[in-house]
């Protein structure tokens, strides 16, 4: 399986299907606080006691793979809300967020991983972003989740990211689903900007000696849409997993199937799903 992002074919989202990737994560009591969504959300205590600033809201790391899977199932992570555009996006990302997509990976994947440490290497000596495998909860609402590529602290502490692609395919633009997860972990994280990175191969072999990149700045305004998004699709699981509700959403609209084969495919993906 691979996603398209107009005629571009690129690695394709390694999703977790583990059983505890189950309703009953979207318990009440089970995740943080899932009453109705739109009031503002009060700050959190951090996750990580005596650290300060991003580093206190560690939730969990990427290399311990089965606690990471966890902590992202028990939240929206920037994967998710890549595929947020409109209320059949929601209906289907809450879908699969119950029930999971059965996908765990392909060639495209299984190239990304493989060449995201050399990528992350070059983003760290020309741009001194350093790798990251950390899982962060956004300062005032614990439910939002984002992993960056790279991540820095420059003078003053305001935050850098890297976000790393391949693709066999050369980019004319940013693809939107990449943008609202960037946009994303620029919110969760409060990054000033993110240094968006991507190698094109040919039967995955690089082009290029070296990796493209481009600065994309924080849009508070996207960013807005994608936390009423967000506040959208956990409002849709805590309906669906509600006491006495069946854990299930349907992505019926105007006649479609409901299901998983109505579930729609995300037309951006990560190269090593560590949104």
């Amino acid at each position: 399986m691979t996603a398209s992002v107009g005629a571009t074919r690129h690695n394709g989202e390694v999703l977790d299907s583990a059983p505890y990737r189950t309703a009953d994560l979207y318990r009440p009591g089970v995740l943080a606080d899932l009453s109705p969504a739109r009031p503002a959300p009060v700050p959190v205590v951090p996750a990580v006691p005596g650290q300060t600033g991003h580093l206190a809201r560690v939730v969990a790391r990427s290399s311990d793979r089965v606690s990471w899977l966890r902590a992202r199932s028990r939240g929206i992570t920037a994967t998710d809300v890549a595929k947020l555009s409109s209320p059949r996006s929601i209906r289907a990302a809450a879908y699969d967020k119950l029930h999971g997509t059965g996908f765990s990976g392909n060639v495209f994947t299984q190239h990304g991983r493989s060449r995201e440490p050399e990528i992350a290497a070059w983003v760290a000596a020309t741009h001194g972003i350093e790798p990251s495998d950390l899982l962060f909860h956004a300062e005032r609402d614990r439910r939002h989740l984002a992993t960056p590529d790279g991540l820095v602290a420059r003078s003053g502490g305001k935050l850098e990211l890297a976000e790393i692609k391949t693709t066999n395919k050369p980019f004319r633009s940013i693809p939107r689903p990449y943008l609202r997860q960037i946009w994303w972990q620029q919110y969760v994280l409060g990054a000033e900007r993110t240094l968006f990175v991507w190698e094109q191969h040919d039967g995955f072999v690089p082009l290029r000696d070296e990796p493209e990149c481009r600065w994309v700045d924080r849009d508070d305004a996207e960013i807005a849409k994608l936390v009423a998004l967000a506040a959208d699709l956990i409002e849709l699981l805590r309906q669906a997993t509600s006491a006495g509700a069946p854990a299930t959403v349907s992505v019926t609209e105007a006649g479609a199937a409901s299901g998983p084969a109505a579930s729609t495919t995300p037309t951006g993906m990560r190269v090593s799903a560590t949104a």
